[in-house]
């Protein structure tokens, strides 16, 4: 009997392996890729978080904006101040501003001390009179040392203070401690946990002298470095102080 076309044969009826090639793979969900303008949102934060935290515990930059220092830093120097000198410092007495940073804080308090400020070394601190305001000026005296100036010579404990490598007494006149205190002062002996400051323009300088004292959680760090000057005056080719870049803060 010959075969019926249409039946189908053993070949025909037996199971056909699966072809790889044409075998399609069911569908994995994709991801929602992220848009560009929040990838970029999410950088500027970051970005902004991470200056803000550097600048809080690590390390500051300032404008000196005044003469009291001249001649260790002069109108324009840029400079750097190490939040860790002394140690890892914890913020306190903060408000919130409609600025940035967003959070000004008027208080620090050592979580891990380094060490304590010492006599000789330049620190930014909120001046007393005004905490919105920053001031930089050299330690004189610290906790428990007596301070004392006769005739422009500054005294402490007894001792001159050999300052002459680093100041600058531009006034040859001696003016009576009873009508201003600039060239003769005291004595007076430093609280506990409070530094006596002078601006090494000794003439020309508005310091402890005037207002009292620093109170070591109100110092902001210490300075460490010029990082750009910029006087402004004379040819525009002497308008940058290139000899100043880099220079260690003494």
């Amino acid at each position: 009997m010959s075969a019926d076309p249409d039946m189908p044969t053993r070949e025909d009826m037996a199971p056909r392996p699966h072809d790889a090639a044409t075998e399609t793979a069911p569908a994995v969900a994709q991801p929602a890729r992220k848009s560009v303008f929040r990838e970029y949102a999410e950088a500027i934060v970051v970005a902004m978080l991470l200056a803000f935290a550097i600048r809080v515990f690590v390390v500051q930059a300032f404008k000196i904006p005044s003469g009291s220092m001249i001649p260790t830093l002069l109108i324009g120097d840029h400079i750097l101040v190490s939040k860790l000198s002394y140690g890892i410092q914890w913020p306190s007495d903060c408000k919130f501003q409609m600025t940035f940073p967003p959070v000004n804080c008027y208080a620090s308090h050592a979580l891990i001390e380094f060490g304590k400020p010492q006599r000789g070394d330049i620190i930014v601190f909120r001046f007393p009179e005004d905490e919105e305001k920053d001031f930089i000026k050299r330690i004189v005296g610290g906790p428990g040392d007596t301070v004392q100036i006769k005739n422009k010579v500054v005294l402490v404990n007894g001792t001159p203070l050999d300052d002459k490598a680093f100041t600058q007494r531009i006034d040859p006149g001696i003016i009576d401690g009873t009508i201003n205190p600039r060239d003769n002062f005291g004595p007076v002996t430093v609280p506990e946990g409070s530094y006596f400051v002078m601006g090494d323009n000794r003439d020309q300088s508005l310091d402890s002298r005037f207002w009292g004292y620093v109170r070591e959680e109100k110092i902001r760090g210490k300075a460490f470095r010029i990082y750009w000057s910029w006087s402004g005056q004379g040819q525009w080719k002497e308008w940058v102080r290139w000899e100043r870049f880099g220079k260690a803060i003494q």
